[in-house]
């Protein structure tokens, strides 16, 4: 086993991110349980990915993640960008995930945002900073949002490899506490690698994408925010495509038909921006 694979998935089990919203501590014995579980249950290996299971699949793609990004050091950028997301979240149509919905900022000039499965989301600086308001914010981060309600990083997991998965699961769980970083980078390696492809790699369908946006303008309307700040961001993203060729544009469908298909969804009338979110977002990112 390469020793790169050990080091995130290592990560992955430490204690949760140190970035705003995060749970409290991870104790192996939640993990150990993950293969009980995998034990009792290895005849239903057809059965879908638990919330549980979810949580931790999630955590080991963001510690990939965390190998080609550097998570930002400005504590109230992260703070305020948790405190966003976190009001999409709660009026999505999954408000609710196994140990919650949590943010943070990526240290890169790239335009991109990645939900990981089971509502750890991360998003660019660069991103953050092609939004011009609050609203444009909440809109990226109501459309990762909605990837996660939609499980779409859990559905690109191949059935097949996941049935393998907890079949293994049944034979090596006695195995398994003793030494669970090792044994996780066997189970669960193809499983991430699957997720974190189609994420930071391959994207998901346009279907999928579509989906997404769509939701994001009914979840903005719902946290009261104006349900046209998605096809605003959108045109932002446009203006800066021709310089960009990797990042969001290289995983997602072409930012000008997802923007047509926006504005076809969105409502016409917009409600006036607070002048609290106008003014805090102008001191949170400048």
């Amino acid at each position: 086993m390469k020793r790169r694979n050990s080091k995130w998935l290592t990560l992955a089990l430490l204690p949760p991110l140190a970035f705003s919203g995060c749970a409290g501590g991870l104790a192996l014995a939640p993990v150990a349980s993950i293969a009980v579980t995998g034990a009792t249950k290895a005849a239903q290996a057809s059965r879908p990915i638990s919330e549980s299971e979810e949580y931790y699949l999630g955590r080991a793609v963001a510690a990939r993640i965390f190998s080609q990004y550097t998570l930002s050091r400005n504590t109230r950028l992260n703070h305020y960008v948790n405190e966003v997301g976190q009001t999409v979240a709660r009026k999505s149509n999954r408000p609710q995930t196994f140990r919650g919905y949590h943010f943070g900022v990526l240290d890169t000039d790239e335009l991109n945002a990645f939900a990981c499965p089971g509502g750890l989301i991360l998003i660019t600086r660069g991103l953050v900073q092609t939004c011009e308001s609050e609203d444009q914010l909440a809109a990226v981060l109501a459309h990762e949002v909605a990837h996660i309600a939609h499980r779409d990083g859990v559905n690109s997991v191949s059935k097949a490899r996941w049935s393998e998965v907890l079949t293994a699961m049944g034979t090596q769980a006695v195995r398994q506490y003793g030494g669970v970083a090792g044994n996780l980078i066997s189970l669960f390696e193809g499983s991430i690698d699957d997720v974190f492809k189609t994420m930071v790699v391959n994207g998901y369908s346009r279907e999928a994408e579509f989906a997404a946006d769509q939701e994001a303008v009914v979840t903005l309307q719902k946290a009261g925010y104006d349900p046209q700040a998605l096809s605003q961001v959108l045109e932002k993203m446009m203006a800066r495509q021709k310089d960009n060729a990797g990042g969001i544009f290289k995983t997602h469908p072409p930012t000008s038909v997802r923007l047509a298909k926006v504005k076809t969804t969105a409502p016409c009338a917009s409600p006036p921006t607070a002048n609290n979110r106008r003014q805090r977002f102008k001191e949170e990112v400048g």
